[in-house]
């Protein structure tokens, strides 16, 4: 349960980051749009110190599924990992829901920190593609720099949030960049809870871009290093 918990916290605080992040700043100013990117890059790399030796530190279930389909958890682990991180987006909105209602502050963003396809004026086809790459990106990154053979060490941590940085970067200015289901569901949910449902409307293609995304990444990925990878796992 320690890693279902974890899993919980890591992505709880990613969301309150992250997303309290863009609420409080907006992404519609060079200044805002870059804190945004590096507020959800620099919580993997403190995260990852923090509780990597617990779960490993996926906080998306993108990631989880790119390390399923690797081999690297079990169905079962990847579905409890899934509920935790669900949940811990869905508490870290609500906690930012309150502070922001409290202290009477102005959401920059209108709808929590959420996902949209205003950046590609609306077209699902252009949400899909940009999520799919930008999650490959990301996952084959983390499955690369976590891989026994490459044997990256303490640094991974480091690279990971940069790379989640780096897909920010190009992808707050058209979707929003999720490359996480859990991140995108939390903050969607808590905009239904609060009225506005245009947020949840769209919602899927923040959920099945990121999962193809990361399918990709792991199936390139086997491709490129299977057999290697299977005989490290093997020593």
């Amino acid at each position: 349960m320690k890693k279902y918990f974890a899993e919980f916290i890591g992505t709880m605080v990613l969301v309150i980051m992250g997303c309290g992040t863009a609420m409080l700043l907006g992404c519609n100013n060079p200044g805002g749009y870059a804190l945004t990117a590096f507020a959800f890059g620099l919580v993997i790399v403190a995260m990852a110190y923090c509780i990597g030796n617990i779960s490993g530190c996926h906080i998306n279930p993108a990631v989880s599924l790119g390390v399923l389909l690797n081999g690297g958890m079990t169905a079962v682990d990847f579905i409890g990992y899934v509920i935790s991180q669900c949940l811990g987006a869905f508490v870290g909105s609500g906690l930012l829901t309150v502070v922001f209602k409290l202290g009477k502050i102005k959401d920059m963003t209108g709808a929590k920190g959420s996902n949209g396809l205003a950046g590609v004026h609306d077209s699902i086809l252009a949400g899909l593609l940009v999520e799919i790459g930008l999650t490959f990106i990301f996952v084959i990154a983390i499955l690369g720099v976590t891989s026994k053979k490459a044997n990256h060490g303490s640094f991974g941590g480091v690279v990971i949030g940069f790379t989640l940085t780096l897909v920010h970067i190009l992808g707050i200015g058209l979707t929003g960049t999720s490359v996480n289901p859990a991140r995108s569901f939390g903050p969607a949910f808590m905009s239904l809870i609060r009225g506005n449902a245009d947020p949840f409307k769209s919602l899927w293609v923040f959920i099945v871009g990121p999962l193809v995304g990361a399918a990709i990444a792991a199936l390139i990925w086997r491709i490129l290093n299977g057999k290697e990878e299977a005989e490290a796992k093997a020593e």
